[in-house]
């Protein structure tokens, strides 16, 4: 969203998190004397942020959607608070949440701040609480359903659109990723999973892109390495025999390890990600470039402060 003196854009913890802290710290832990460890936790590094900024790029709000549907960390700096920057911030947060297909969300709102949530249609109920040391409400807000571009009597059907629920539908999502990359495919997972990285197609479809040129790159992050390198690995096996395309790193920075999703992305603007790499929930889609530049920022922004996984290199398997 742009406006003339600031703009509204979806942002992300690995790559935005100075940015997205130098906000919070000034307007949670020194003006309202929010302790830090309660201002920060784990559904950072899981939740989908949004960043406001001036003019120069200087970051002057924020706020997230967290995978449990609740909207927080609403926070305006103090010089530019009654510019209309929270509003803004709030409605593209409600859109994310449309397009995420959340039935609907919630807050909790400091209690001085009904008017401003209630504008945008939110409504508290239940009693005041304390959190923090501030006094806040419960506050909800329907989200009503995205509508189709030409309404039929048949919802219309995304034949982009990329879901899974288990094991199979999971590994189909991966594979359609791949089917879609030119020359690069950048994977983000917590550990080497079998089920689905160590199948027949999937190493065959790496491999197509692996041998598609000089340039072809599959980057590789892999939070728990251990175990990685098992005998029979198909996956390790491939990139021992093409090691010029494959590069494997692992995370060591603690905020990257507070991450728990996983996610494949290719060079041809598809993406599939799973909030919770311990589920096979996950959503994608094999044209969507708007969020899958999102997870390429995050991965480039984790690759770059991570180890090389050198020993997968190693021909003794």
């Amino acid at each position: 969203m742009i406006n003339a003196d600031f703009t509204v854009e979806p942002a992300t913890w690995a790559a935005d998190m100075a940015d997205l802290r130098r906000v919070r710290d000034a307007v949670f832990v020194i003006e309202q004397a929010v302790p830090e460890d309660e201002e920060w936790d784990e559904l950072d590094a899981v939740s989908q942020h949004v960043i406001a900024r001036d003019q120069n790029g200087q970051s002057i709000g924020t706020g997230r959607l967290t995978p449990k549907g609740t909207i927080g960390r609403m926070a305006v700096v103090a010089d530019w608070r009654g510019r209309g920057v929270g509003d803004s911030i709030l409605r593209v947060l409600l859109e994310l949440a449309r397009a995420r297909h959340f039935r609907e969300i919630e807050i909790h709102a400091q209690s001085h701040a009904l008017a401003f949530y209630e504008r945008a249609g939110f409504e508290a109920y239940g009693e005041e609480f304390d959190e923090c040391g501030i006094l806040h409400r419960h506050m909800r807000i329907a989200i009503p359903p995205l509508e189709p571009r030409h309404p039929s009597p048949i919802p219309a059907h995304d034949e982009n659109l990329l879901t899974s629920t288990d094991r199979e539908s999971t590994r189909a999502a991966v594979l359609a990723v791949l089917a879609t990359a030119r020359r690069e495919a950048c994977i983000y997972m917590r550990e080497l999973e079998a089920d689905i990285y160590d199948h027949a197609d999937v190493v065959e479809a790496l491999k197509k892109i692996a041998i598609s040129g000089a340039n072809s790159s599959i980057r590789i992050l892999i939070q728990a390495p251990s175990g990685a390198r098992a005998d029979g690995n198909r996956l390790v096996a491939l990139s021992q025999r093409l090691s010029s395309s494959f590069a494997f790193r692992t995370p060591v920075e603690e905020i990257d390890h507070q991450y728990a999703g996983c996610f494949v992305i290719s060079d041809r603007g598809a993406w599939f990600e799973r909030t919770l790499a311990s589920r096979f929930d996950g959503e994608g889609s094999t044209r969507g470039p708007g969020r899958r530049a999102q997870l390429r920022d995050l991965f480039n922004a984790v690759w770059e402060r991570s180890e090389e996984l050198a020993e997968m290199r190693r021909l003794e398997i």
